[in-house]
């Protein structure tokens, strides 16, 4: 992500001073044609980069430059880092907005934990799939003592100890390599190793978390964009997903279809509304898409989503029966 190459590139500049482009590239692994796109960037944003000319030239900072955000304890600022991340600054215009926060929240950031700023960026991904508009599925519940231990083992590099009720499994003690973690549509995932193959686990799913003081074998880097593409797609095909048939509206077609995962099959009624198999990620979300829909969807099988979704109304009812 280009912020976080921001950051990483001032970090650079305040810790080793002036530095040649193709330096900056080569630390970087880009191109010296990005890093000269990049200083502009920082340029604009308000970051006092100048460039000295000549055969032992290069960029650097103006010095005593430091910025001006105080108060801020190192959760605090690691929140608005990963924040900084979404792509929801480019998208309204706020890019060059974003990189001069970015360089405050690192600036905000303990010594001790200024080296790993940049990385703490990368192991944490929010949203791969969705812009800040869309529509989400229920969150997930996880206790934040899980959650913290998870987020402090994958920040650390250290491996964990899960405690794992896979679906349809009993619960058991496994030890992972902690890659990073995503969140897609307020549901979050775990994305591991396990004695070198790949594993993607549900957060909900975790009972218990243990930190273990042993570093994780994993990559110094990662994109971890691309690594969920590659297993999103894999995870989420497995395990409970479930097939619904369901009638539907066809004015409301495109809501139902645009939340599922995969449309099997589709033909239309005598009445002209659209019956449609489709797949969801799990229970949940198969309940909480058909009831999005209200009385523009019936949904035709499996009987136990029927009878969740009947109970459901009934409950309301009741409580707004009339006084």
């Amino acid at each position: 992500m280009r912020a976080d190459r921001l950051v990483s590139l001032v970090l650079l500049l305040r810790r080793r001073g002036q530095l040649s482009a193709a330096t900056l590239a080569r630390e970087l692994e880009v191109s010296t044609r990005t890093v000269l796109r990049d200083i502009e960037a920082l340029s604009a944003a308000g970051v006092p980069v100048y460039a000295e000319r000549g055969r032992h030239g290069g960029f650097a900072l103006l010095p005593g430059f430091q910025t001006e955000l105080t108060g801020l304890n190192h959760d605090e600022a690691l929140a608005l880092l990963i924040a900084g991340s979404r792509r929801g600054a480019q998208a309204f215009g706020l890019g060059s907005a974003l990189a001069s926060a970015m360089l405050k929240v690192v600036d905000a950031l303990p010594e001790s934990y200024r080296d790993t700023a940049a990385g703490a960026a990368q192991r944490l991904l929010i949203d791969p799939e969705t812009d800040l508009l869309s529509r989400r599925v229920v969150a997930d519940e996880v206790p934040d003592a899980v959650v913290a231990e998870i987020r402090r083992a994958v920040l650390a590099g250290h491996r964990l100890r899960l405690h794992y009720a896979a679906a349809g499994q009993a619960p058991q003690w496994r030890t992972v390599d902690p890659i990073g973690l995503v969140t897609v549509r307020d549901q979050g995932y775990l994305l591991a190793t396990r004695s070198g193959a790949d594993r993607t686990y549900r957060l909900s799913r975790v009972l218990a978390a243990e930190e273990l003081d042993e570093p994780a074998q994993r990559p110094d880097r990662v994109d971890l964009d691309l690594a969920w593409q590659e297993r999103g797609t894999r995870f989420r095909a497995g395990g409970d997903q479930v097939a619904v048939l369901v009638r539907v509206n066809p004015a409301r077609r495109e809501d139902l279809v645009g939340t599922a995962l995969a449309v099997l099959a589709e033909e239309t009624d005598a009445d002209g509304w659209l019956r449609l198999e489709v797949t969801f990620q799990d229970p949940r979300h198969a309940e909480w898409a058909l009831w999005q829909l209200a009385t523009n969807a019936e949904a035709l099988q499996p009987q136990w989503l029927r009878t969740s979704l009947h109970d459901r109304a009934q409950a309301i009812a009741t409580l707004y029966r009339p006084l």
